[in-house]
């Protein structure tokens, strides 16, 4: 992240038990984002599903997740972050299950809704757990997150792709055991909870920080944003010659995760090191609707639509961090209340893309998706740029780390 030093040398992997557990438990619930892109075209073949009805696995589980950002803070401010954390991997243990179980596409849709509540209420506050926990300062415990989010995001589409190459079930079966794993470790490892500490956030909190100018306006390009981010990895599944095999579609998309992660923790910190966040967002934007226009134009290369993918990935990487840190900037609201809010709008467009996606290509031509994507990365950017008079909060330094660490874990998750 920008703005950190890493003060705590070796420390970073002298950790308590408890971190790493809560660290592995991050690995698996960030796999699920990616998780299903490489079974994408086996559901649909096997299930007899159409590639927009396949979609909605994603925006099921991105729409639940979005709503539940608004509610998790109420609730951990209330029951504890242990108690979040275990009814979060309970929830997605329950639900991975039921859908390899499932029988047909509707089911299967409806229960990745489940385990998007309880990636929701886990991710929310995993970070602040593994801060309080670890040893090192809170720019280790940040480090050895992000280094988590880029794991999952990486390994998620290759083991789903090696598990969906037996079966589409396999990678559901997969996360039910990983994330079962996780949930004992965690009850085992995690200490008792000091509950005079907490301090309850009030319900409508995150509703009222929307009324800001300078939240609106990060909300507002995060949502457009999230259309591009989720066009590229929902859609270019089916883009992609038929026949492509999952293990194939699983390497294509860890080399995307990979990217994504390199630029999230090492590109980005290089980059707002020499220029202001806003300039960082007027460029990169720009830069990832001509990635995108770029995949539509040359869709019928294999070879130049996976470049598009990876490359798109390291363009992700620094708009999530460079975005997150934006929000931890922009405003003098509760870093938490404000980031739940951000968050809930950014997944709500994300949740839109992946159908709207599928039907622009049925309706139009399979390039079309790519160009309305490039279309709504670049309305992100007018957005930012239109309204820069609104974000001098935003470039006038780094915040705490404590204060950070609250933010990140609602406001990096995708």
């Amino acid at each position: 992240m920008a703005g950190h030093e890493n003060t705590a040398g070796s420390s970073i992997l002298t950790q308590p038990k408890e971190v790493w557990a809560v660290g592995f438990a991050c690995v698996v619930a960030f796999m699920g984002i990616g998780l299903v892109d490489p079974i994408l075209p086996a559901i649909a073949s096997e299930l007899k599903a159409t590639p927009t009805q396949t979609e909605l696995l994603f925006t099921s589980y991105l729409f639940i997740t979005g709503l539940a950002m608004f509610f998790t803070s109420w609730l951990s401010s209330r029951i504890g972050a242990k108690r979040t954390l275990l009814i979060g991997l309970a929830f997605i243990v329950v639900f991975a299950l039921a859908a390899a179980l499932s029988g047909n596409v509707e089911m299967v849709i409806g229960v990745r809704a489940g385990w998007g509540l309880g990636n929701a209420l886990f991710i929310s506050t995993a970070l602040a757990t593994i801060v309080g926990a670890a040893s090192g300062g809170t720019s280790s415990a940040i480090i050895l997150y992000e280094a988590a989010l880029g794991l999952g995001i990486a390994i998620g589409p290759l083991l789903g792709g090696l598990l969906g190459s037996i079966s589409w079930k396999g990678p559901f079966f997969g996360t039910a055991v990983l994330m079962t794993i996780a949930f004992v470790a965690i009850v085992v490892l995690l200490g008792k909870e000091d509950s005079s500490t907490r301090v309850p956030t009030k319900f409508s909190a995150p509703f009222r920080a929307l009324g800001n100018p300078a939240l609106a306006t990060l909300a507002a390009a995060a949502l457009f944003y999230n259309i591009g981010f989720f066009v590229l990895l929902a859609y270019t599944p089916f883009a992609l010659p038929k026949g492509t095999t999952a293990i194939a579609l699983g390497l294509i998309f860890f080399g995307w995760g990979l990217a994504v992660a390199i630029s999230s923790v090492w590109i980005a910190p290089i980059l707002t090191a020499r220029m202001r966040r806003t300039t960082v967002l007027g460029v990169v934007l720009p830069l990832l609707t001509l990635d995108l226009v770029a995949a539509g134009i040359f869709i019928q290369s294999t070879l130049v639509l996976i470049i598009c993918v990876i490359g798109g990935g390291l363009l992700l990487g620094v708009l999530n961090t460079v975005l997150t840190e934006s929000v931890m900037e922009a405003t003098d609201l509760p870093r938490s209340v404000a980031s739940s809010a951000y968050s809930a709008i950014r997944f709500l467009g994300g949740a839109a893309a992946p159908p709207l996606a599928t039907t622009l290509a049925a309706q139009f031509t399979s390039s079309t998706p790519y160009f309305v994507a490039g279309g709504s990365v670049l309305l992100a950017a007018i957005i930012v740029l239109s309204r820069v008079k609104f974000l001098g909060r935003v470039n006038t330094g780094a915040e705490a780390p404590i204060v950070e660490a609250d933010a990140i874990g609602a406001g990096e998750l995708a």
